[in-house]
């Protein structure tokens, strides 16, 4: 099979719906307008509508970091302003996606969790804590019958997975923010084919704009005609919405419903270091055997119909499989935007993880934007004398969010965090580790992107053997890595007011 390369440029299609979309809202603002200047009622009224829409924003549930871009815009921008709140300001979801996750949620409720609450609470009331408000955020379950193996690699998790997936029997599913032709999917690919002609069920869900400069536009449809059955998530339309703004950034593969992989490898080269991009790529990866996988089908199921016309029974894809009780905790769980989530899911674990750590929190995120309540939490824990690592690229895959990335430093170190780069090139891993018991791998990186945005998964763990896997590549990853100090973030004056300009709009970007 042939290698795709990198396109480096963005199709016509996504060009052409851009500027329908950029056409579409000119011309709803450009009416508005009109009307306003051939009428002093229509013009009373829009001020009226202005003043409103402000009060509303400042009035609602919405963190202040978000509030904050949004208001300015609305009060510096007449007409534009409002109008693009009601437009873009929140995501809308339809009576027949939201009867599709009611169904799915029913579908999929297999489990009665509570004697394991139960013994949680009585080992670890901290642990409980955390796991239960993930339940109730997220709507998942807790689980011990489940193995975890983590990967402090792409490389390492690439032979394990090619493995796994050529023992399937039953399913195969896929879904990936980012697939690229080459090596790593091209490999996959050959088994999901081979897979597909003996009868198997072999689904694929790739985000149609984490993949638009990866994928040509109509990839779905040849993977359908290779018998897998594609969807590319909230493909990219003119319509002015702020669905366009929602990506699915999963990673999730489920294997007859016992083995799943998490983690933040995408299905392209840089991620098994085949390809080099910015120096070494260093990411991580999850493996779970057991009645947890059930949770990563639930998600990747409820991403697969929401991006089809069709509904057929899942309940055949929830089977509990008998496993041994083995030591420790996990529970898997997905994020994403209002209303899909009532509330941020992973910034409220990440926060939780801080707020009742007592000796230190360990965390990798390859970008660092983040809102007060975060910077908040993050300060609370050094100031309280908890040891707090951050370990952040040293080569940026994009300069302009490095930038804003190292704009933390200083604040967070002077509150006694320790911020560490990895001087070998790009650290690509969402790992967040408190006191040796506890630890968040998945998607979910420390950026609006992630925490505000785009739907995500993780897997939080308690007394996982796993867990020392993770501390270990940690501290390993901390020792090829250099300490940041002040000297890091001098900028000249320019470079401030432009910093300070994309902080105020960071969390609409």
């Amino acid at each position: 099979m042939s290698k795709r390369k990198y396109y480096g440029y963005m199709p016509m299609r996504f060009v052409f719906n851009m500027l329908l979309l950029l056409v579409e809202v000119a011309l709803v603002i450009g009416l508005v307008v009109l009307i306003a200047i051939r009428s002093r009622y229509t013009l009373i009224a829009e001020v009226a509508t202005q003043l409103a829409v402000a009060i509303a924003i400042v009035a609602g549930n919405d963190n202040p970091d978000y509030k904050t871009p949004w208001l300015l815009f609305v009060l510096i921008a007449p007409v534009v302003g409002f109008m693009c709140y009601f437009m873009f300001y929140s995501r809308k979801l339809n009576p027949v996606a939201r009867h599709k996750l009611k169904k799915l949620s029913a579908d999929s409720s297999v489990l009665t969790d509570s004697p394991d609450f139960q013994r949680l609470a009585a080992e670890s009331p901290a642990a409980y804590s955390q796991a239960n408000m993930l339940k109730k955020l997220s709507h998942t379950h807790i689980y011990t019958e489940t193995t975890v193996t983590y990967y402090p690699l792409g490389d390492d998790m690439f032979p394990a997975l090619l493995e796994d997936l050529k023992k399937a029997e039953k399913f195969i599913f896929m879904e990936y923010f980012i697939i690229q032709e080459g090596r790593f999917w091209n490999n996959i690919l050959h088994i999901l084919q081979e897979k597909a002609k003996a009868g198997l069920d072999v689904r694929v869900v790739y985000d149609d704009i984490g993949c638009m400069r990866t994928l040509p536009g109509d990839y779905y449809k040849r993977l359908r005609k290779m018998g897998i059955k594609s969807v590319p998530f909230s493909k990219l339309i003119a319509q002015a919405n702020n669905k366009f703004n929602n990506r699915s950034h999963r990673k999730i593969t489920v294997i007859d419903g016992k083995v799943g992989y998490t983690g933040g490898v995408n299905l392209a080269d840089e991620y098994i270091n085949v390809r080099e991009r910015f120096g070494h790529w260093k990411d991580v990866g999850l493996r779970l055997e057991g009645n947890a996988v059930n949770e990563l089908t639930r998600l990747f199921l409820a991403d697969y119909t929401l991006n089809t016309a069709k509904w057929e029974d899942m309940t055949p894809f929830f089977e509990e499989q008998s496993r041994p009780t083995l030591q420790g905790y996990v529970v898997p769980f997905g994020d994403g935007p209002k209303p899909v989530y009532d509330r941020t899911v992973a910034k409220m674990a990440i926060i939780n993880l801080l707020s009742q750590a007592q000796k230190y929190v360990y965390m990798m995120s390859p970008y660092l934007i983040i809102d007060s309540e975060m910077v908040q939490a993050i300060e609370s824990a050094a100031l309280r004398g908890v040891d707090v690592r951050l370990i952040t690229p040293h080569i940026p895959d994009k300069k302009l969010v490095f930038t804003m990335t190292r704009s933390y430093y200083k604040q967070l170190m002077d509150a006694g965090v320790k911020v560490y780069e990895y001087t070998p090139g790009f650290v690509h891993a969402k790992v967040y580790l408190a006191d040796g018991d506890t630890a968040i791998v998945g998607t979910i990186n420390l950026d609006y992107r992630s925490l505000v945005h785009h739907f995500e998964n993780g897997v939080w763990m308690h007394d996982v053997p796993a867990i020392a896997d993770i501390e270990r590549d940690f501290l390993a990853t901390q020792a090829l890595s250099m300490q940041a100090d002040n000297s890091l973030v001098r900028q000249h004056l320019p470079g401030k007011f432009i910093r300070a300009i994309v902080k105020i709009f960071a969390p609409l970007l």
